[in-house]
């Protein structure tokens, strides 16, 4: 091989392209934030074997770890209990910063209570603009297009007007989201089929678009009852998305679901994970909840 055929930049192991150090190495998002939902099972056999020391020092470490206002903690967490056999609490958090939200999980599973704490499934993700949300000027053409409202009517504009009004600030939500304060949630995994006739992936954009409107109008239906964040794992996950859930009332997140299944983008071309369930407590609370507090001075002989 002569000097002028030779590979300038030879792919070899270590080695990086050139073209990457254009580009900053960093663990930030270039918009949006980490995301990661952790849950655990509490093994009674280990924690009834604890000294007592350590499960008041667990306590106190795993209060502190889900405390959102300690120093360190990620922009957003958030503790719930569990219904059911799947877990008994879940911690979900978020930010920019990847080592603030993974220290939550190292600080529960390595605090004193650590041992007793089995973990049951965790979700990794980003959160993100669907490339599905229109901007303005894509929303007005759907107004003309698939509406056939009038571009000189009052409703056209008064409709044009309010969406641009209220885009950026549900934009910011989705990218940098604030947990909504309401009693319970629900989270699943989701991808989209790529087999046979029910292949998402081949579908021209335009036609992808539509469905996903069909969908976003049918979940338009329970604003201010339910709030859905959905964020992105492809790459990062076994599945595609998350989607978080918080409800004002269990029954509403039962709801929104039946409903939305009926919606083509999902009833045809939907997979689906597991569901979780819970009611979100304050760490003190949780603790108590999951039988995980010394509130109850027998708790400890009766392996609490």
């Amino acid at each position: 091989m002569t000097q002028e055929s030779r590979p300038t930049h030879p792919m070899q192991h270590g080695h990086r392209p050139a073209a990457s150090a254009q580009i900053p190495a960093t663990l930030v998002p270039e918009s949006g934030w980490h995301f990661l939902h952790v849950f655990y099972q509490v093994d009674r056999a280990v924690l009834a074997s604890l000294s007592n020391k350590a499960l008041s020092d667990g306590r106190e470490q795993v209060i502190h770890a889900l405390d959102p206002s300690a120093r360190g903690a990620p922009q957003q967490i958030q503790s719930f209990a569990v219904v059911g056999h799947k877990a008994d609490f879940g911690v979900m958090m978020a930010g920019p910063d990847l080592n603030a939200v993974h220290n939550v999980q190292f600080a529960i599973q390595g605090s004193a209570l650590g041992a007793a704490l089995k973990p049951a499934y965790s979700f990794y993700s980003i959160t993100e603009v669907s490339e599905y949300v229109p901007d303005a000027q894509e929303y007005a053409r759907i107004l003309r297009d698939r509406e056939g409202l009038d571009p000189e009517s009052n409703v056209y504009k008064t409709k044009v007007t309010a969406y641009a009004d209220r885009l950026e600030p549900m934009n910011h939500q989705r990218l940098y989201p604030e947990f909504p304060d309401w009693p319970c949630l629900c989270f699943y995994p989701m991808s989209k089929m790529r087999q046979g006739d029910q292949n998402w992936y081949t579908l021209p954009f335009e036609q992808r678009s539509e469905l996903m409107s069909q969908h976003g109008r049918s979940g338009m239906k329970f604003a201010g009852k339910v709030s859905q964040l959905i964020t992105a794992s492809t790459g990062l996950d076994d599945w595609e998305w998350g989607v978080t859930l918080w409800a004002r009332n269990p029954a509403y997140l039962k709801d929104i679901v039946y409903t939305m299944r009926f919606d083509e983008s999902s009833a045809r071309y939907a997979l689906f994970g597991s569901f979780y369930f819970g009611y979100i407590l304050r760490p003190d609370e949780l603790l108590r909840t999951v039988r995980l507090s010394d509130a109850d001075p027998d708790s400890k002989k009766l392996g609490f």
